[in-house]
């Protein structure tokens, strides 16, 4: 555990001490160190509000005066029950470590002591007292499971100094001014209608055609990569799902069958056992290999109510699925061309990254071999290609190993980017085939990738990252012509036709508003350009140019002005 998390740690045990003695009623869960700070669930008699905060960190400050480090203590079974004897969630707690054959170990500090594995600092005056603070309260199912009871979690935010904290308050203040869902209606991009369902997306005419400029620039970046464009069905048998594995390990996450003529469907919820029957419909030699099939695949995947948030966490969703099936001679030569192709892709979206590699779940199909030679293999490449990377202990998922890129945003936020998974259990399960240069069979390697991954995810992050304000060859709108009166109309309307001739989404403000609150409205709508006309650019046949970006540029002539947007748009600056 590192230093700012031992901290963190500290300071969620502070927080249960002060809860304790202000709601002594209250029964105390589990609180550990998260990213940017800590929580703690509790179990409280009767709600509590965000305006109970103020007074539960003053009790923190209050008792942290009195701590000093903390003391650990080896318990049996027997006694770490006696003491939590009336705490049902600490038994339960208890029971499952018991189970594992974990020891059991009480941490104390002051007057409060807690179960615990430990990781805390030695002195509570290591903590800095303006370096963390109480944030705000959410509902949380006991152990994640909405079979249970709904419990009150307090979020705390710490960091090393007060300075840091302040940093993090102002990023906060800005990612609220980013909000996608705040900005998707604002910019008229997408909306969900509880009449449709939760988690299911609407995309607007504006949102719509962002999607297309994505998918359009990603299609013509995987054609020249030498992939191949497929399509499978929304639902399949579930025998399919059977065959798969999902049905055993992934059946928490799909959607119920639907009986047909006495037989179960499923919506699927990957595209991976769609794209392995395109491959097994024809016998394959070492010769086709390997074969790269892509497609944008609608998945439907069952998300807890709770968690879903605008597109960031829905149920249906379109993913840029890409299957590559390969002999084992070709796999790291592949891997390195996935790894070529997500910095392309990242780089045209001005996306920074970092690299994750997951390892093996605790679910998982497969021998532990065959696992740990997929895991090297994809550490020698990254090593190889001087890529650095952490590891993502248990976060591959149940058929093999994964890369996850990182995405860095504009405020510093990391979104979940692009996938390259590599499979070896896939095919054995499906016992696929390909004929080697001995004239045998042999099983051929399946790599799994996404490069935007969830496109609505992908999209709420896009809106997020450049605060509604797309770049000219995304935005859904990309000049607006303003006409200063009704005598400049008809020459508007000349200068929208040769604009709309040329490919550029274009449109013309005819209204009343002046011309101040038609400037207003281009910003507002954060529009790249406004085409301004006037008498003087009536007379010369030009217009003047307000960029959203650079300001004023100036008197130009249409055609000049078209040659640079295109120019502009075709290279995705």
């Amino acid at each position: 555990m590192s230093k700012i998390e031992e901290k963190r740690h500290s300071l969620a045990h502070l927080l249960a001490a002060a809860v304790l003695e202000l709601y002594p009623d209250a029964k105390n869960t589990i609180g550990p160190a998260i990213d940017n700070g800590f929580y703690y669930d509790f179990d409280f008699p009767s709600p509590i509000s965000d305006t109970d905060l103020k007074e539960i960190e003053k009790k923190m400050k209050k008792l942290s005066n009195g701590w000093r480090g903390f003391e650990k203590k080896d318990v049996t079974e027997k006694e770490v029950k006696e003491f939590f004897k009336d705490n049902p969630y600490k038994l339960e707690l208890i029971d499952e470590i018991v189970s594992k054959g974990e020891p059991l170990t009480l941490y104390t500090s002051g007057q409060f002591t807690d179960l615990c594995r430990g990781g805390h600092v030695e002195e509570m005056k290591e903590i800095e007292p303006d370096s963390w603070k109480l944030s705000h309260l959410a509902g949380a199912y006991w152990r994640g499971d909405e079979k249970n009871k709904m419990l009150t979690r307090i979020y705390g935010l710490a960091f090393e100094t007060g300075e840091e904290l302040e940093a993090y308050e102002k990023q906060q203040e800005e990612a609220k001014k980013r909000d996608h869902r705040k900005l998707g209606a604002e910019l008229n991009l997408f909306s969900v209608d509880e009449r449709l369902g939760q988690g299911l997306i609407l995309w607007h005419p504006k949102g719509g055609i962002i999607r297309k400029e994505i998918e359009d620039y990603e299609r013509e970046l995987v054609l020249k990569h030498g992939y191949d464009l497929v399509y499978t069905p929304h639902i399949a048998s579930e025998k399919l799902f059977m065959e798969s594995g999902h049905l055993e390990n992934y059946i928490d996450s799909m959607y119920g069958p639907m009986e047909i003529e006495g037989e179960k469907y499923r919506l699927k919820p990957m595209n991976c056992p769609g794209h392995i029957c395109i491959y097994q419909s024809r016998v394959h030699s070492y010769r086709d290999l390997p074969l790269r099939f892509a497609e944008f695949g609608t998945v439907y995947r069952y998300e807890l109510s709770g968690t879903l948030q605008g597109l960031l966490r829905v149920r249906g969703f379109t993913q840029d699925d890409a299957h590559i099936f390969c002999t084992p001679e070709q796999v790291e030569n592949e891997v390195k061309e996935l790894l070529s192709l997500v910095d392309e892709m990242l780089k045209t979206f001005r996306y920074p990254y970092s690299i994750e590699l997951s390892t093996r779940p605790e679910k998982a199909i497969g021998s532990s071999e065959v696992w740990e030679k997929a895991e090297n293999l994809l550490k020698e490449v990254l090593e190889k290609e001087g890529k650095e990377y952490t590891i993502d202990a248990g976060g591959g998922a149940f058929y093999g190993p994964k890369l996850d890129f990182k995405l860095i945003d504009s405020l510093g936020r990391k979104w979940q980017g692009p996938t390259v998974q590599l499979d070896f259990n896939l095919p054995e399960r499906f016992k696929m085939e390909y004929i080697g240069s001995d004239g045998r069979a042999h099983r051929p390697v399946m790599l799994h990738r996404v490069l935007v991954g969830s496109m609505e995810r992908f999209f709420g992050g896009l809106i997020e990252h450049y605060a509604g304000a797309f770049p000219l060859w995304l935005a859904p709108v990309q000049a607006r012509i303003l006409p200063i009166g009704e005598a400049h109309f008809e020459y508007a309307t000349s200068v929208l036709d040769k604009m709309k001739a040329a490919g550029i989404r274009a449109e013309l403000d005819v209204s009343d508003e002046t011309l101040g609150k038609k400037i207003r409205n281009f910003k507002t709508e954060k529009i790249p350009y406004a085409l301004v006309i006037g008498d003087k650019e009536l007379n010369d046949k030009k217009v003047t140019v307000e960029s959203r970006d650079r300001g004023n540029e100036g008197a130009q002539g249409i055609e000049e002005l078209i040659e640079k947007l295109k120019t502009e748009i075709k290279e995705r600056k």
